[in-house]
């Protein structure tokens, strides 16, 4: 049984393995090179041993690309592999199979460039969703990107024959700037499937159970599924979240459920554990979409799904105020998570404060084409680290052009030493310039 256990986990892995303020106004950024002339040839991104060709929605910026590869979930000590291991091994000592075997697989170096059928098509997000669009994601060009989640695994997973199963990496999303928010974390995924004898085993009257039929779409069930096999599936998703985060934080954790919306989920829910007085939504879950499922080929079957972001509960869990430490490399910070037991408790303590140089930046936005991440994006790759967050803090629209203008507050301050207005005042003027000449907008600096 192990034997075949991992004979199957190879199969799996051989499989996957086979498959696998921009620049000129009204234009994407095009960070990584210039807009080629029409007709030109396009340049291309080298990224993972491979090269893909640029187009209009190219906007992979260096800083972002810098990050790829880097796989914090891997390195040993640090905390989001801390945390990675203490789920894998709740999950393998509680869920085993007849043999003894972990139940659940795990996948943590699946390669984060996807295309973008499996990151939205596969997962059922419609052609017209908000989350598909350029400005909220790192396209290398129109067919490939870095996934937005390792839900994007979802469906070949599931292909491949797979019932149980985790998936951590690294994700990449185009966000606002602050101590909660970065271009790139990392997420941890979980699926698991239920035969009609595996769902109602030790139920009453279980043999006469079902687990799908034809119905109406309501509130709490697909139209495909019968309510008694929907609540069942539910109570053990919930089930199995309440003692994972029990076996984290600790006995005596207040949970409460939250219903929401996703697009390859229903019903959905959000979990929010109430941590030193204040309730955190920490992970989002629901039935899985039982059309997705039977496009993976595993129509006899239902199934949940969650996902938690690692650098949400390793704040929380550790303490630690800004997302920036994770990608830190000062011993400091690295050494506190050097410990005999990753069961140990840790508690962050912090490193020096050292004070922000604070700059404010004013422009008249492009008449089109305009978003606040570009600029966010464009802050990012020209300050990097040095900048701990950006706000907006006042919009104005002149009465007789009807033009906007926003006034951003830039907060620079670095984690390991003082940094000086000059010093600061280089960075701030290269913004200045670049939103000019990148994202045309107008100067009132």
């Amino acid at each position: 049984m192990v034997c075949w256990a991992l004979r199957r986990v190879g199969q799996v892995r051989a499989r996957l393995a086979r498959r696998d303020s921009g620049v000129c106004r009204g234009h994407e950024h095009q960070p990584l090179g210039p807009r080629p002339a029409p007709g030109a040839p396009r340049s291309t991104v080298e990224l993972l041993g491979k090269s893909y060709p640029q187009d209009d929605y190219s906007n992979l910026t260096r800083k972002v690309l810098s990050k790829v590869g880097r796989n914090l979930h891997n390195q040993p000590q640090h905390p989001l592999w801390l945390l990675k291991e203490r789920v894998k091994q709740h999950f393998y000592a509680r869920y085993t199979g007849r043999a003894g075997t972990p139940l659940f697989s795990v996948y943590d170096d699946l390669s984060p460039v996807v295309t973008t059928w499996q990151n939205f098509d596969s997962l059922l997000i419609p052609a017209d969703h908000p989350s598909r669009k350029k400005g909220d994601n790192y396209y290398l060009n129109a067919t490939h990107m870095l996934r937005a989640h390792t839900s994007a695994h979802q469906w070949d997973l599931l292909r491949a024959g797979l019932d149980a199963f985790l998936v951590v990496g690294d994700v990449y999303r185009r966000d606002q700037i602050d101590a909660q928010h970065y271009p790139v974390f990392h997420q941890l995924e979980a699926v698991r499937l239920f035969s009609r004898h595996q769902l109602f085993a030790g139920i009453k009257d279980g043999e006469n159970l079902q687990l799908f039929e034809q119905s109406s779409r309501s509130a709490h069930k697909q139209e495909t599924h019968t309510l008694e096999a929907t609540k069942l599936v539910e109570f053990d998703l919930k089930q199995t979240l309440t003692r994972l985060m029990t076996h984290i934080f600790g006995d005596g954790l207040d949970i409460r459920w939250v219903d929401c919306y996703f697009p390859f989920t229903h019903p959905s829910f959000e979990m929010e554990i109430n941590f030193h007085g204040e309730w955190l939504e920490v992970l989002g879950c629901g039935v899985m979409e039982q059309q997705l499922v039977n496009s993976a080929g595993a129509q006899d079957r239902i199934g949940w799904a969650f996902g938690l972001g690692l650098e949400r509960v390793a704040m929380i869990l550790y303490d630690i105020p800004d997302i920036r430490l994770f990608w830190s490399e000062d011993e400091r910070f690295l050494k506190q998570f050097r410990v005999q037991d990753i069961n140990q408790k840790v508690t962050f303590q912090p490193l020096s404060k050292y004070p922000a140089v604070i700059n404010d930046i004013s422009f008249w936005l492009p008449r089109e084409n305009y978003t606040e991440n570009d600029f966010y994006d464009l802050v990012r790759t020209i300050g990097g680290d040095l900048v701990e967050k950006v706000d907006l803090i006042d919009k104005f629209e002149h009465p007789k052009t009807h033009r906007t203008s926003h006034c951003y507050r830039i907060t620079y301050r670095h984690m390991e030493r003082t940094l000086s207005q000059k010093e600061v005042g280089g960075i701030h003027h290269a913004v200045q310039e670049a939103a000019v000449q990148q994202l045309g907008v107008e100067g009132r600096f």
